[in-house]
């Protein structure tokens, strides 16, 4: 007997230990429906409950789902005699009835279930022992182009069936860069960046990944694994710009027309075009296969060239690869006839100009593409008008227009001028253009002035740019208003600058002298000029130019005082922000035009940064500097000579101040909210982010964060999301219902490296549909809610006792009243 309970109350600790739980916690108990749960691949012979029987029944009876496991005693000790197997089944359902002496049911059958409580004993396996895989060139990161699948019998919603994928290997391995990738829950394989990029089919078109899986989610203790072989093919990219497409203008063929096409490297890709210049009409479109069509004629001279790009796009509009270049050259054919210079030409020739002599060029137009077939012109003279002496007179130069004399020279006496109809052709137009042609009278006459010399004139060198100095005047005998008579004027020395300049009036030839750049006194103080008058026409042999043609002029320039002058207007310099005062940061001289000596000070130091040398320019700090609250600091140099009239003149200092680590860092708001719900129910965490006046590199700030003491490791913990942010999490759960002030270190790694301590407070309150709830504590200067009462009632008395005595004041005056009624009434006779 002693034996038999020791064994029961081993039976029942192995059933504490290897099962799951029943109702109310209990091993033994009255026959009820319950729920068990029991670990798969237990030892057999493990108890599960002992059902206590209620009179008349004295005996017990299992049926239902039992899979000649699960077994019940007389005495109602429920077990099972073998191991469960979750795989082969989940869930049992079983009855049991609690039977009387002579085997009638006096109670149940009863539900009793048990569910298999999942262990990992099934290794998972790939679907094929081997994958084989296509991806093209250049294809986008992350996308997946394949993917390998594996299972696993057990339970999927605990660890023992989560299953976790990873690449092993992957040869070749190019200068050791991955280039795939593998989504570890869903098996997806993927180009990664570098992959992407590098992968090139004319270097190594194969690959071969070995995968491998591992259930309990990818823990490296007890879980198992499986691998398999995938083989990648790389193939070409297939997304290139296509080579420039040639399109005849003017096509009379039925529109739409398919000129080129782009295809992505996988199916379903969304294709549009998109114009690189804002154009009155788009020619253009693009069908969702890839193919581009112009969809009307065009004109190459309304517009000789188009360049577009095609995009191609994923289902939810997003680029999968950068946009090809289209490039459409309007191909040229002849349909536009040669065309004549908007006004006549008129050329002269002189009267003894010699055969072959050039007279003028005729240049004609052809809106037809330049420099091919369409746009050669060739030039003939068809008619000559007076054909006197004879016809035939001029020749003209087949394909560059220029005209000749071709057989004698001219006589102005036989004509005084000649119209000739010249025949412009292409290879398909004909356009007749006419040429004037005036004989005139050799240019046989030097040109005379008027006046030798032009005297002297004196001028302050300040005299304004376009004002006229002067008028001179030669004469030419030769035919008015033609080249042999034409006055051109020149100077020919004394005007080396070029600071004079001489404008003629066509119809008298007047010169007009006028100053073309400012006269400079301390260049040159006197002008000896000396002026030319001379033909656009060449004088005829044995002529020359003479003294006639020659005058002089002396031009006095007289000083005036000028203010200095900086080289240039605004100058530059960098300095860092550190730098000791007193240290040099630019330099600024100018020259005054007198020679006169010059002080230099500073206008616009609004901040006091700088101060310069008066007399030699140099600017030195004179303050420490702060490129925060100023980056590039301007000023302005005043240069002023010291004796005459002290005139000055300003130029810009513009000062660049680059960044030093000058700026601990600080939180970059006020978190005076943050708070938890007291009590709490599990650990929680709250974000803040960080900042820096600094000046920040390409990869932006990188604070580290960390608690401002170490006794407070216990309660809090600090960790890093980025380069400004970081989670303060609680540690535990046992707070009180208080405002802590946390202190937390930021340290902004820089060049010396700054840290900033910051106080964060945190409060822990009682909350309100989610709000932080404090009720308020009594303030001072505000009464308690027993003197609020006392007052109260103290008011309400007094307002009582006026009330009170109001009322007997009111009623004695009219008791008085009364009697005074009454008397009056007696004393008074009755009147009829």
């Amino acid at each position: 007997m002693m034996a038999r309970a020791q064994l029961h109350c081993l039976c029942l600790l192995t059933l504490y230990l290897t099962t799951g739980h029943g109702l109310e916690g209990k091993f033994s108990g009255p026959l009820k429906p319950m729920t068990f749960s029991i670990f798969e691949g237990q030892e057999p012979s493990q108890i599960i409950f002992q059902f206590k029987a209620s009179p008349p029944a004295v005996t017990f009876k299992l049926t239902g789902e039992t899979d000649g496991i699960f077994e019940i005693q007389p005495d109602g000790l429920l077990y099972h005699n073998r191991a469960l197997d979750r795989e082969t089944r989940a869930v049992h359902k079983l009855q049991v009835s609690a039977l009387d002496a002579q085997g009638n049911t006096v109670e149940g059958p009863v539900p009793i279930t048990v569910e298999v409580k999942d262990i990992n004993d099934n290794r998972p396996t790939f679907l094929q022992s081997k994958y084989e895989g296509s991806v093209r060139q250049n294809s986008r990161s992350g996308k997946p182009f394949m993917y390998v699948n594996a299972t696993d019998l057990d339970d999927p919603d605990t660890p023992n069936g989560q299953l976790f994928y990873q690449i092993v290997m992957q040869l070749p391995k190019v200068n050791d860069v991955m280039y795939f990738q593998i989504n570890n829950k869903t098996g997806a394989i993927s180009l990664t960046l570098a992959g992407s990029r590098e992968l090139d089919p004319s270097k190594n078109p194969f690959y071969n990944l070995v995968v491998s899986v591992k259930d309990m989610g990818g823990q490296t203790e007890n879980s198992f694994s499986d691998s398999t072989s995938v083989d990648i093919t790389v193939k070409e990219n297939i997304w290139k710009a296509p080579e420039p497409v040639e399109i005849v203008e003017n096509s009379t063929v039925p529109h739409p027309i398919k000129i080129t096409q782009v295809r992505w490297n996988e199916p379903g890709a969304h294709y549009s075009l998109v114009e690189k210049e804002r154009l009155p009409r788009f020619p253009f479109s693009i069908d969702q296969e890839g193919d581009i069509y112009v969809t009307q004629p065009l004109d190459r001279e309304e517009k000789d060239s188009y360049v577009f790009h095609a995009t191609a796009k994923d289902e939810l509009g997003k680029l999968l690869a950068s946009p090809l270049q289209i490039h459409v050259k309007v191909k040229d054919i002849n349909d536009n006839p040669p065309t004549c210079p908007p006004t006549m030409p008129v050329f002269e020739v002189q009267e003894n100009e010699q055969i072959v002599s050039s007279i003028g060029t005729l240049v004609a137009h052809d809106m037809d593409e330049e420099n091919t077939v369409n746009s050669v012109l060739h030039y003939k003279i068809v008619d000559q008008f007076p054909k006197f002496p004879k016809d035939g007179l001029f020749l003209v130069q087949s394909y560059t227009g220029v005209f000749q004399l071709a057989m004698q020279s001219l006589k102005k006496q036989d004509a005084p001028q000649y119209l000739l109809t010249v025949e412009v052709s292409d290879k398909d137009f004909q356009t007749l253009c006419q040429v004037k042609i005036n004989v005139i009278d050799i240019n046989q006459i030097p040109t005379i002035f008027e006046k030798s010399d032009y005297g002297s004139l004196t001028l302050a060198e300040d005299t304004a740019v376009g004002s006229t100095i002067l008028t001179i005047q030669a004469t030419d005998a030769d035919e008015p208003f033609t080249g042999s008579s034409k006055i051109l004027y020149r100077i020919t020395q004394g005007d080396d600058e070029g600071r004079l300049g001489i404008d003629t009036d066509p119809q008298n030839n007047t010169g007009y002298v006028i100053i073309k750049k400012p006269l400079d006194f301390e260049t040159t103080a006197i002008h000896n000029i000396v002026f030319q008058a001379e033909n656009p026409e060449p004088l005829v042999p044995g002529v020359q130019y003479n003294a006639s043609s020659f005058a002089t002029f002396t031009l006095h320039v007289t000083d005036v005082n000028e203010a200095p002058q900086f080289p240039q207007h605004i100058f530059q310099a960098k300095v860092s922000e550190g730098v000791a005062i007193g240290t040099k940061v630019g330099n600024m001289t100018a020259k005054d035009p007198e020679g006169l000596d010059i002080s230099y000070s500073l206008r616009g130091d609004t901040r006091g940064w700088l101060r310069i040398d008066p007399a030699t320019g140099e600017i030195f700090s004179a303050a420490p500097l702060d490129r925060e609250a100023e980056s590039l600091y301007r000023v302005q140099v005043v240069a002023t000579e010291v004796g005459g009239s002290s005139l000055s003149t300003a130029a810009g200092f513009h000062l660049a101040l680059t960044d030093v680590n000058d700026n601990p860092p600080r939180l970059a708001k006020e978190y005076t909210g943050l708070f938890f719900c007291h009590p709490l129910s599990a650990p929680g965490s709250h974000i803040i982010q960080a900042t820096d006046d600094d000046l920040q590199s390409f990869r932006g700030p990188q604070f580290t964060f960390a608690l401002g003491s170490e006794s407070l490791q216990n309660d809090w913990e600090i960790s890093k999301i980025n380069g400004t942010h970081a989670r303060l999490s609680t540690k535990h759960t046992s707070f009180e219902e208080r405002v802590y002030n946390v202190p937390i270190r930021i340290n902004d790694g820089g060049r010396p490296p700054l840290e900033g301590t910051v106080s964060l407070p945190v409060t822990f309150c009682s909350c309100v549909e989610g709000r932080c709830f404090r009720p308020v504590g009594h303030m001072p200067g505000i009464p308690t809610v027993g003197a609020t009462v006392g007052i109260l009632l103290t008011t309400f008395l007094v307002i009582g006792v006026i009330l009170t005595v109001v009322f007997i004041r009111m009623k004695k005056n009219k008791g008085k009243d009364n009697v005074e009624s009454a008397q009056g009434s007696e004393a008074t006779p009755l009147r009829n």
